[in-house]
């Protein structure tokens, strides 16, 4: 293996550190084409698919890919903003402000950027750029609350797939979870709060997570009880008793079980059973996303009224919401607060360390 080298690297320099934050990834365009290289990037992930290789390869590349991608192209369709991808331009707005927030904005030798775990920005486009702001110290944040092998372990797999083919490894922090961060949980309340000012409250408040297949929670993916956890956390901020909220789980494929009670089915027996209004909140998307904007607020909905319902409202996810940049902030700060690179990088410091290395005349680049 060839090892990647900083050809400008050079004693002395600024040590920087980098913090990535990663969502899931979207298409680059609401076509196709740009649908299927998303699609036959993520679900070529042996974390999303654990069914032997080959008789995947042959399910994927010559069923799946050759039907679905037209399907969700028209739902992306549906979303699709001016200027991009819901999920990755509210990702880039979170970024900018994040980058502009008081405990943020004065760190001097603080980078942060964003990647994508499948499509663009990539992984590999981030780290390199890490790589040449000179960083020794990474930490990577994962924008699922929620630790899942689905969603979190992949990234940690692409980051460590990359990282291993550097010369000069940084340190590293990954944080695998914070479904009970207090910050976390407080920025979820106050969304809520405010979607009640506004509207009134509904009848039930209806928790949605992204499912995953339920064999995963029987294999030890603790995915789900983090995910009742968050809820449960809520509601107790909230006041709300027990039967006031539900905990559901949406996005099923295939033909496995997957993790229950599903969103559809909920929705549509609270309808049938005189609840008239119902409040859903997606607490595991950071972002909204095809997943919360037509899944969620225009099929559910859509299928709740057609069911009896007669008052639907989705609450938007944390977004941008300045109680969402301050919840990053902390959780940034909890990351990397013992590290200091200010007295590494002091004049005094960087010019002791030029000049001694200036010394060496043994071992010098010829």
């Amino acid at each position: 293996m060839k090892y990647k080298s900083d050809k400008n690297y050079s004693h002395g320099d600024e040590r920087k550190i980098g913090v990535l934050f990663v969502n899931l990834g979207t298409p680059d365009e609401p076509t196709t084409s740009a649908v299927r290289r998303y699609l036959a990037e993520f679900l070529s992930d042996p974390r999303i698919v654990e069914i032997p290789r080959v008789i995947w390869w042959v399910i994927l590349n010559l069923i799946i890919l050759n039907l679905r991608p037209k399907k969700s192209r028209n739902l992306y369709k549906k979303i699709w903003l001016e200027n991009g991808s819901p999920l990755l331009v509210i990702s880039n707005k979170i970024i900018d402000k994040i980058k502009k927030s008081k405990n943020i904005a004065q760190k001097k030798y603080l980078n942060i950027d964003l990647a994508m775990r499948y499509g663009n920005p990539s992984i590999i486009r981030a780290l390199d750029h890490f790589k040449k702001q000179n960083i020794n110290r990474l930490a990577i944040i994962p924008m699922f609350p929620q630790y899942s092998a689905a969603t979190t372990a992949s990234i940690f797999d692409e980051v460590t797939k990359e990282i291993k083919k550097w010369r000069n490894i940084p340190d590293i922090r990954f944080l695998s979870t914070y479904h009970d961060n207090s910050y976390y949980i407080s920025a979820c309340v106050n969304r809520i709060k405010t979607s009640w000012e506004n509207k009134k409250k509904s009848k039930k408040l209806v928790f949605s997570f992204h499912g995953l297949p339920q064999v995963n929670l029987h294999k030890g993916d603790p995915y789900h009880c983090y995910c009742q956890k968050t809820a449960r956390m809520i509601a107790t901020e909230l006041g709300l008793k027990e039967e006031e909220y539900v905990v559901t789980f949406q996005s099923r494929f295939g033909k496995q079980v997957w993790l229950k009670p599903y969103t559809d089915e909920v929705l549509k027996k609270l309808a049938e059973d005189g609840i008239d209004s119902v409040d859903v909140f997606c607490p595991g998307f950071l972002c909204d996303c095809l997943e919360t904007l037509e899944e969620i607020n225009m099929q559910s909905r859509e299928n709740y009224i057609s069911c009896g319902g007669k008052s639907f409202t989705y609450i938007p996810a944390l977004n941008d919401y300045d109680k969402n940049i301050e919840a990053m902030e902390q959780i940034i700060l909890g990351e990397i607060g013992n590290w200091d690179n200010d007295n590494m990088n002091s004049k005094e410091n960087l010019e002791t360390t030029k000049k001694l290395f200036d010394k060496q005349i043994h071992n010098k680049k010829i």
